[in-house]
């Protein structure tokens, strides 16, 4: 056998050794089209969407007074309805969505950069002040009707912010309780992000 082929055998056999647990979850990315979205509420204040997201998995999105929200997977539908979880500050998300993806190829993870709408000297937001929120979330499944927002990472104050959103993503999000548990902050924290709002329906809560 040549040695090159020996050598690739050789690391095959390797990997397939090693404990899953060792093994990284692997990303998929979508992107949120908002213009390709069913709409399935409306107002002056805001707008409901239904998008697609990897595999066909449903993308929630609402946004209301220059505030947005997102929710994905298979969500109860009291929470597709009244719920609503975002940052105090103006803000708007990003149209690149990352999958975490575990052994069985189904999302169990998604992470999305949120943009934190600061003031700038002239009173609009600027790229320098604006900031910028890796926002890690659970996905709801078939099993479990909840998503919602898992660990949060200030993107510029960290240099390693998306090794840690996905390190969060995958040692929490499958476990995480939504309406019973809170978010918590990754890394560094910076002056330009905002603190989490959000909004759950009466007595809504999922175990």
């Amino acid at each position: 056998m040549p040695i090159r082929i020996l050598r690739v055998a050789i690391m095959a056999l390797a990997i397939a050794a090693l404990p899953k647990a060792i093994l990284a979850n692997d990303s998929v990315y979508t992107d949120l089209d908002l213009d390709n979205c069913q709409t399935l509420a409306e107002d002056p204040m805001g707008v409901s969407l239904k998008c697609k997201g990897y595999r066909g998995e449903p993308v929630y999105f609402k946004e209301g007074d220059l505030r947005q929200s997102v929710f994905y997977g298979r969500v109860d539908q009291e929470l597709i309805d009244g719920g609503f979880e975002s940052f105090a500050a103006f803000n708007h998300v990003n149209t690149k969505v990352e999958w975490r993806l575990g052994d069985d190829g189904k999302p169990f993870a998604a992470i999305l950069r949120w943009f934190i709408d600061n003031p700038g000297p002239d009173g609009g937001s600027t790229r320098e002040s604006r900031g910028e929120i890796l926002v890690v979330s659970r996905v709801g499944t078939a099993d479990y009707g909840g998503s919602c927002m898992v660990a949060l990472v200030d993107a510029k104050a960290n240099p390693d912010a998306n090794a840690l959103a996905r390190q969060m993503a995958d040692d929490t999000a499958s476990d995480f309780a939504c309406g019973m548990q809170e978010p918590e902050w990754v890394g560094k924290r910076g002056d330009l992000v905002s603190d989490r709002t959000f909004s759950w329906p009466e007595g809504y809560v999922v175990e």
